[in-house]
C-alpha cells in the first residue's frame, strides 16, 4: 500500500473510463405538410442552448462547480548535508574550502528536496490537503487553476489521520468547494475524483463508490483510526488532498491512499464529515485528540450463533486498558450504551467518549460477564508510566 504521493510513489495507477453520449436526431416528414415544412424554422439562442445543454454531462457540470477550488501544493524540503566524520572537517571550513578551492561531495551539500499534491479551498483563506503532502516542508507555494500563485502556512496537522490545514497567505476573494455529506451517499454512485497528479492541474477521473466503511487494517494499513471511502474512480500520484466529488459537484471525500501491486485498481478517500470534524480541532489548536485505551481488536464471526464479535488482540503495557485489567481474549459487549457489533464501533464509542471521563465497558471473559471503568486517553500519552 502506497500513499498517493506523487514524489515518493514509484508505481503508478492508469486507470480511464470513457463515457459515450450518442446523440439521436429524429427527422419526419408528410407530404401534406411539405409547405410547412419547406419554410426555414427560425435560429433563436435558446434553441441554441438547449442542444447545448442536451450534450453537458454531469461530470462537466461538478467540474464547473468544484474545480476552481481545487488547488496545487509545491512543496520544497531542505535536506541537510550528511554527517561526516571528525578527520574529514576541514572539508566543512569555509576559510580552507576558498583558501585551497576545496568543493564540498555532493552527498554532503544541502539541497532542495521538491514534491508535489493537492488540495482544495474549503473555508475563507484556507486549504485541506493530506498531512504527508506538507510534512517537514520548508516552504510551501498553492497555486489556483487561475494561475495565481500563494505562500502558504501550515497551521496544523495530523499524522493519524492524515490531514492537515493551510492557510493561503494572500488576499481573496477565494473560490470554495461545496461540502456535500459522506453519510449520505451509497454504493454505487457516481465518484468523481479530481486533482493534479504527476503536475497535471485539475486532472479528473470517474468511478463509482465501491464501500463506505473500508477497514484499511484488512490491507495491512494499522494507523487509520477510522473507516475509509472506497472507489475504483483512479487516484494517482499527486492527487493526494484532492476532492472526491458526487454527481452534484460536492465533497464527500479527500483522496488519501491508493492500492498498487497486487490488487491495483482500489482507491481510498476520507470521508468529508469526518474531515470537518478533524478540520475544526486543527483550526483551533493546531493538533487533533485520539482518545485510546491501549487494545488492538479482532473481529470474529461466531459459527453457532453466526453473530460477528470483537475481541481483543493485543493490550498495550500500562495502558489504560492494561491498568483496568482488560485481558487478550475478552470480547467486548458493551460501550455505555452503545451495544459492540465490529471493531469501528469500539473506536466510534472511545472517540465519542473524549478522554476527560471513563468508558463504561462490559466484558464477556469465558462465561462471566464484567464492567470496567476505562478512561481514555491520548495516543501521545499511550503507555507512559
Amino acid at each position: 500500500m502506497n500513499l498517493a504521493n506523487c514524489f515518493f510513489s514509484n508505481k503508478n495507477i492508469i486507470f480511464s473510463k470513457k463515457l459515450i453520449l450518442p446523440s439521436v436526431i429524429a427527422l419526419g416528414t408528410h407530404f401534406a405538410t411539405f409547405k410547412a415544412l419547406s419554410t426555414p424554422l427560425p435560429q433563436t439562442n435558446n434553441n441554441y442552448q438547449n442542444i447545448v445543454g442536451i450534450r453537458k454531462s454531469f461530470i462537466t457540470s461538478a467540474i464547473e462547480k468544484a474545480g476552481p477550488s481545487v488547488v496545487t501544493i509545491e512543496n520544497q524540503r531542505l535536506v541537510k548535508r550528511k554527517v561526516i566524520s571528525k578527520e574529514s572537517s576541514i572539508l566543512l571550513d569555509p576559510y580552507f574550502e576558498r583558501f585551497f578551492g576545496l568543493r564540498l561531495p555532493k552527498e554532503m551539500e544541502p539541497r532542495i528536496e521538491q514534491s508535489q499534491g493537492s488540495g482544495f479551498i474549503f473555508a475563507d483563506g484556507l486549504v485541506i490537503t493530506n498531512a504527508h503532502v506538507v510534512s517537514n516542508s520548508d516552504k510551501i507555494i498553492i497555486g489556483l487553476t487561475d494561475g495565481r500563485k500563494f505562500k502558504g502556512q501550515v497551521i496544523g496537522e495530523d499524522s493519524i489521520s492524515d490531514l492537515a490545514i493551510v492557510k493561503l497567505l494572500g488576499q481573496g476573494p477565494w473560490p470554495k468547494a461545496i461540502l456535500g455529506d459522506s453519510s449520505q451517499i451509497k454504493v454505487g454512485d457516481w465518484a468523481i475524483a479530481v486533482g493534479n497528479p504527476f503536475g497535471l492541474e485539475n486532472t479528473v477521473t470517474l468511478g463509482i463508490i465501491s464501500n463506505l466503511n473500508r477497514n484499511v487494517s484488512q490491507l495491512g494499513i494499522y494507523d487509520k483510526r477510522f473507516n475509509l471511502i472506497q472507489t475504483d474512480a483512479a487516484i494517482n500520484p499527486g492527487n493526494s488532498g484532492g476532492p472526491l466529488l458526487n454527481a452534484n459537484g460536492e465533497v464527500v471525500g479527500i483522496n488519501t491512499l491508493i492500492r498498487s501491486g497486487p490488487g491495483a485498481g482500489l482507491s481510498f478517500a476520507i470521508p468529508i464529515n469526518k474531515a470537518q470534524e478533524i478540520a475544526k480541532q486543527l483550526i483551533k489548536t493546531g493538533k487533533v485528540t485520539h482518545p485510546m485505551i491501549g487494545i488492538s481488536l479482532i473481529n470474529e464471526l461466531s459459527a453457532t450463533i453466526n453473530e460477528n464479535k470483537v475481541k481483543v488482540g493485543y493490550v498495550v503495557p500500562n495502558s489504560p486498558a492494561a491498568k483496568s485489567g482488560v485481558l487478550i481474549g475478552d470480547i467486548i459487549i458493551k460501550i455505555d450504551q452503545s451495544d459492540i457489533k465490529k471493531s469501528s464501533d469500539v473506536i466510534n464509542a472511545i472517540n465519542k467518549n473524549g478522554i476527560k471521563k471513563p468508558a463504561k465497558f462490559t466484558i464477556k471473559r469465558n462465561t462471566k460477564i464484567i464492567k470496567l471503568n476505562i478512561k481514555p486517553v491520548d495516543i501521545r500519552e499511550l503507555g507512559k508510566n
